[in-house]
């Protein structure tokens, strides 16, 4: 018999449901805040208010794009964290709600885990390829960079992870120094496909093993600028799509340079990207290039599960509802990183 499960994703900004079928995505409906992009970033009291007014209908839609009644759904899955507390809060309380109302059980769902597992989400009518086990994941976004050893859909290992910043972070920072507006990552992608990514050299990290370091990169990056604007007020703007393009290359050489070293190590030969900073062109490039090179076999998300989604939530409650892992309803959020 199929399982349907509804899956809600509110650990930022966006509000997200998605009722699947099994392994195969129904329906997967987001809802974004436009309201920080006044701010230079997200504003945690207006990102849980607006979860407030958009969860509802954002859940109906959903149901309804499914074609389906919430009297069919077998279990709520929903993200526990880490994220935002007050946007953790909404989406924890209606998965709540729903569940008593709808007399089924609740599945907690890791956020970070989501992202990898968004691997596995299947469409309709739709052949798609799915890594085997044990392959690595580089885990990339605002807040996190990782590397992923995935031994199975439940099963995963941080090997590496940043000890700062996280490279989402270093890009959405250096593009405010450059006067780029929120977010700034896709930005910085957009003009560095213009630019000359030998333009420039910035510092990388002398970090060991598979960890990543990208808060001495920031800082040599607005050193640089300073140094420039004395003598070229108008340095920033003249060089604006080369300063794109080498600060990307630069990101993206510590991130692959440290993948690299943990595929050689570990011996896997199947990697995949994850999180918001997957959707970046130039990094998608570097791996696939880096894949011929090395013999890989690469597994790259479609943009719609790059990014904050329910879909990778609702996926990722399916393979705990089979073991039926079910969480009691005073479990509370979390919002700091807890893989």
């Amino acid at each position: 018999m199929s399982v349907y499960i509804l899956g809600i994703e509110s650990s930022c900004d966006d509000t997200s449901a998605a009722v699947f079928k099994d392994e195969t995505i129904l329906s997967n409906r987001v809802a974004n805040q436009e309201v920080h992009k006044d701010y230079g970033g997200v504003v945690p009291e207006l990102a849980s208010r607006a979860h407030q007014q958009n969860i509802i209908p954002v859940v109906d839609k959903a149901i309804k794009d499914a074609g389906i009644t919430a009297a069919d759904i077998n279990a709520v899955a929903y993200t526990r964290g880490p994220g935002l507390m007050g946007s953790l809060l909404v989406g924890t309380s209606f998965a709540k709600g729903f569940s008593l109302a709808n007399n089924i059980p609740m599945i907690d769902v890791n956020h970070l885990h989501a992202h990898v597992l968004a691997h596995f989400i299947k469409e309709q009518n739709e052949e798609t390829e799915h890594p085997e086990f044990p392959f690595l994941c580089l885990l990339v976004s605002g807040g996190n960079s990782q590397i992923v050893l995935v031994k199975s859909h439940l099963d995963m290992e941080v090997v590496g992870q940043t000890i700062d910043d996280a490279a989402g972070e270093a890009f959405d920072k250096c593009a405010k120094v450059m006067g780029l507006p929120y977010p700034g990552g896709p930005l910085i992608d957009k003009l560095a496909k213009e630019g000359n990514p030998e333009a420039f050299t910035f510092s990388k990290p002398r970090i060991k093993g598979y960890d990543y370091s990208f808060s001495g990169l920031k800082t040599s990056f607005l050193y640089f600028l300073r140094d420039q604007l004395k003598e070229n007020p108008d340095f920033i703007e003249e060089n604006k799509k080369d300063l794109c393009a080498s600060l990307q290359k630069t990101i993206i050489d510590i991130l692959l340079d440290k993948l690299q070293l943990a595929a050689k190590d570990l011996k896997i030969n199947q990697v995949a990207l994850a999180g918001g900073v997957s959707a970046n062109s130039g990094l998608r490039i570097g791996l696939e290039n880096l894949a011929i090179h090395k013999k890989w076999k690469t597994f790259i998300p479609k943009f719609a599960y790059t990014t904050d989604n329910a879909a990778m939530v609702a996926v990722s409650g399916y393979y705990k509802y089979r073991l039926s892992q079910f969480v009691e309803h005073d479990a509370a959020p979390f919002s700091r990183v807890v893989f």
